[in-house]
């Protein structure tokens, strides 16, 4: 009897820990409004200039989807890449923006779809759209079937609560014998073993992981100290720190540590585009659309020096 006792109460208890993060995450909700514009007019929204030299290096027999647009598709995944407007229905965030910056530059009309992440490969080599703007990242493995033009560099980053006495990770030892908060199979908690592996190699503590659910349980055990650091991509990180006042960021982890990974925009394979689309971000670079652009969305800290076509990407694992 004293053992079911435990048990229900040990059950209630997790339950309320869990409605408590849910309403946490709820209400500090709003507070982001304070810092990113999701308004459906976005009428700070930064626009570019025709690039003629872009433009005149679009492939003659390259066929838009539509005549006089740039057909893109991107997948609503969360701010401040991509969500939904407060009207729930329009597109906005920094990859709408880019994508609307990229379709100005070469004297074109913006015609953005909302899909799936799942489904944009297939819209892809189908003629669907002309390109996806949606933070993929470059791989060897999408090498084969797509081409590339890269816009951002793919981070994760090092979050910890704003009162932390952590200030800096760089490299691995600065990330013994630390609590993290990591995705179950995810890229991130790949290269945070490697990390503890080198550093258990060098005589230094291991690194903890510690996996969550969901985010507000993730948060939760973050503020409670219970973990020392959360590790997501740099970008949802960047919201929720802004959103939630009480975290602080303290590094960037390259998503293809030890090397460097970019995101792209997508093309199809031999379409013959995507040069042209390296050229119009480059244009962007040069005159500082580009630089507006992701200091609009707090992600200036994702900025490439320069865009390449196809550039090395993630290898196969």
């Amino acid at each position: 009897m004293e053992s079911s006792l435990v048990t229900i109460f040990s059950r209630l208890r997790i339950a309320s820990i869990a409605a408590i993060a849910s309403l946490i995450t709820c209400y500090s909700g709003m507070a982001a409004a304070d810092e990113f514009d999701l308004s459906p007019e976005q009428p700070n929204r930064v626009h570019a200039q025709r690039d003629e030299a872009a433009i005149a290096s679009i492939p003659k027999d390259f066929k838009f989807v539509t005549s006089g647009k740039f057909t893109v598709a991107v997948s609503p995944g969360g701010p401040p890449l991509a969500t939904y407007a407060t009207d729930a229905k329009t597109v906005v965030g920094a990859d709408p923006e880019y994508a609307n910056a990229i379709a100005e530059s070469l004297g074109l009309q913006l015609e953005l779809v909302p899909v799936a992440w799942i489904d944009w490969p297939l819209g892809l080599t189908s003629g669907k759209y002309d390109a996806v703007i949606s933070n993929v990242g470059v791989t060897e493995q999408r090498k084969e079937k797509f081409d590339f033009s890269t816009y951002r560099k793919g981070l994760h980053g090092f979050f910890v609560k704003a009162d932390s006495a952590i200030n800096s990770i760089k490299e691995p030892k600065d990330a013994a014998g630390l609590r993290f908060i990591v995705g179950a199979g995810t890229n991130q908690e790949r290269i945070l073993l490697k990390w503890s592996d080198e550093d258990v190699a060098a005589g230094l503590k291991p690194l903890e992981l510690q996996y969550y659910d969901d985010e507000a349980a993730s948060l939760l055990a973050l503020r409670s100290g219970r973990a020392d650091v959360i590790v997501q991509p740099h970008a949802q990180l960047v919201y929720i720190a802004a959103r939630d006042k009480n975290l602080k960021r303290v590094g960037t982890l390259s998503a293809g540590w030890p090397d460097r990974s970019d995101v792209a925009i997508t093309t199809r394979k031999g379409s013959g585009i995507a040069d042209t689309l390296t050229l119009a971000t480059n244009g962007l670079i040069k005159d500082g659309t580009y630089a507006k652009i992701l200091e609009h969305w707090q992600l200036s800290e994702e900025a490439l020096p320069a865009s390449e076509t196809n550039p090395p990407g993630l290898p196969k694992f």
